[in-house]
């Protein structure tokens, strides 16, 4: 009798193994499909100015005289000082009206740019909403298309910033130097 309750314990354990496996289908899983995303390296600038000080010498064309800007790796753009800016609309696009004065040289132009965006600019006291634009600028002998935010900084010492859309791939900075470009 224990013979055949054996048996009959292994044959239907059997059964229910084999029925377990025949209802039990593993289904594959398909590959988790994830976008390629594109990594956007800084163009090679043709020409790599080097080590560079905490003030360096920056031509604003189509003007002869530099203006000596603060060098600056923790600004994402650069900023420019100036007087009489008014916005206004142009062919239904916002544009900008301003005086650009060298302070030291006394050269004066006056410019009519396309605003490409506001930048907020957040300081310890309050927020400002700057207008952005493209200049041309001379950097170390590099004719550059440089983003530039429009500000009143006559209470800085500097007329111009220069930020990381400028060096970025073209100099590195010692802010124990100062003024080595020509």
């Amino acid at each position: 009798m224990k013979k055949i309750s054996k048996f009959v314990t292994v044959i239907f354990f059997t059964a229910m193994c084999a029925a377990c496996q025949n209802t039990q289908k593993t289904q594959p899983v398909p590959p988790k499909i994830v976008p390629a995303v594109e990594i956007k390296r800084p163009e090679t600038p043709k020409h790599v100015l080097g080590i560079i000080g905490a003030v360096e010498p920056i031509y604003m064309l189509p003007m002869k005289t530099p203006f000596a800007a603060r060098i600056d790796t923790g600004a994402e753009n650069s900023s420019l000082d100036v007087d009489n800016m008014k916005t206004f609309e142009r062919d239904g696009e916002k544009w900008v009206s301003f005086d650009l004065v060298n302070r030291q040289g006394g050269e004066r132009h006056h410019f009519e740019k396309k605003i490409l965006k506001f930048v907020t600019i957040t300081r310890i006291h309050k927020s400002e909403k700057r207008p952005s634009v493209m200049m041309d600028v001379n950097f170390g002998g590099q004719i550059i298309k440089a983003r530039f935010s429009l500000a009143d900084r006559e209470k800085f010492e500097y007329q111009a910033l220069v930020g990381r859309n400028i060096l970025t791939g073209r100099a590195i900075v010692d802010t124990a130097l100062s003024n080595t470009l020509r």
